[in-house]
């Protein structure tokens, strides 16, 4: 193998471009990015960097020692249009052909938008540049902002929008927000969270569309409510960045469909980050986009599925100056137990909690508010529990 194409100058690309040098590849190193950017650091785009406490120059993931060190072609600020695997390519937006042996894909995910005609003041916030324009609303004075979406995304910037002390609302369509993520008893102490730090929270009610003529100037709810809006965040949640795919015959379901090595049903095509979906799960999360290129590198080097990618999710949210932790899988019906700290009217106590989430008498998921080390220190007994239990369900199988 002599060329390999890295298609996302994201993390998870940046990742796979270190891991390939590491595992001893020395051929020519592309790296395609349709953001102008190298990689930066994107979760503090909705906390330290729209707050002003974090400049662009500290979300840089890399420094001009490790860019020689890696020796790759950076083609920055162009889109790939199409792969080509019949003739082992990939054709970038300009009209430029990059000829490659391998090629992993890590074009991440798009933030979904409303639809309907652009308005001034609708904000999404996934990118640099998305960051950039809000950054420069905000601090065009008091703003009544509204953030559509109740999420990660938009709990953080309901809260770096509250503590800049604008007026913030923040609209999410399911009874509580983050109700899938943690289930209802601890999705109620999200809910709190908002009320404490300033920010109306409106709950169980969708949105039906926006108002303005060129800008925007109210939310109108689905209960026929209209909210005054001089700044809109949507935070729906993202797509994964699969069109220029179509027609590549690689295997497309909400993301790129991999075994569990992050390998296509294409030749020396492999998968990883936001893109991918892993063994039948996509997960949004910085930690699969920086976990899943080992695996990914060393199978497309092998020529095929030699290590398999089986993470414990791990994600983490900064909220109203709390630290939420989770790592785990919930499930609808799952109990949940705090075993350390408290709270009190869904607020968390001075020192934080730990909670427990059990499925069939075992422990398959904890959150930590506020408090690190007895999570830090959960996680780990949790990842070793269900390493156990991976050898002992291989043991069994193994028995004729």
């Amino acid at each position: 193998m002599r060329t390999v194409t890295v298609v996302g100058a994201s993390l998870s690309g940046l990742h796979a471009a270190r891991e390939l040098r590491a595992q001893g590849f020395d051929g020519r190193l592309v790296i395609v990015g349709e953001e102008p950017h190298r990689p930066y650091d994107r979760p503090p785009l909705s906390k330290d960097f729209l707050t002003g406490r974090t400049g662009e120059e500290q979300l840089a993931l890399t420094d001009a020692e490790e860019t020689a060190h890696l020796d790759a072609e950076w083609l920055l600020g162009v889109r790939a249009r199409c792969l080509d695997a019949r003739g082992r390519a990939v054709l970038l937006g300009d009209g430029r052909t990059v000829s490659t042996d391998g090629v992993i894909i890590a074009t991440g995910a798009a933030a979904r938008r409303l639809p309907g005609d652009p308005l001034a003041g609708v904000h999404t916030l996934r990118t640099l540049d998305d960051a950039r324009a809000l950054r420069a609303d905000l601090a065009a004075g008091p703003r009544r902002i509204v953030v559509i979406g109740g999420g990660f995304i938009g709990a953080e910037t309901a809260s770096s929008c509250a503590r800049l002390g604008h007026t913030v609302t923040v609209v999410e369509a399911a009874p509580l927000p983050l109700l899938p993520q943690f289930g209802p008893r601890m999705a109620a102490v999200c809910a709190a969270l908002h009320r404490r730090g300033g920010v109306e929270l409106i709950a169980g009610t969708g949105v039906a569309g926006l108002r303005g003529s060129g800008t925007v100037t109210g939310v109108r709810l689905a209960d026929g409510r209209t909210l005054p809006a001089d700044v809109v965040v949507v935070g729906i949640g993202a797509r994964p960045r699969t069109d220029w795919l179509d027609g590549s015959t690689l295997a497309l379901h909400d993301g790129v469909l991999c075994d569990d090595g992050c390998v296509t049903a294409l030749p020396q095509v492999v998968a990883v980050g936001d893109v991918a979906r892993v063994g039948g799960t996509r997960a949004e999360h910085w930690t699969s986009a920086t976990e899943q290129p080992r695996v990914a590198v060393a199978n497309l080097l092998a020529g095929r599925t030699r290590e398999t990618f089986r993470p414990l999710p791990y994600f983490w949210s900064d909220q109203y100056g709390t630290r939420i932790q989770f790592a785990g899988r919930y499930r609808d019906g799952d109990t949940v137990q705090v075993t350390e700290g408290d709270f009190t009217d869904g607020l968390p106590g001075e020192d934080g909690f730990l909670a427990r989430y059990e499925r069939d008498r075992r422990t398959v998921a904890v959150l930590g508010v506020d408090r690190p080390r007895a999570f830090t220190r959960a996680r780990r007994e949790l990842q070793r529990d269900l390493r156990q239990q991976e050898e002992c369900g291989r043991a069994e199988q193994a028995v004729p």
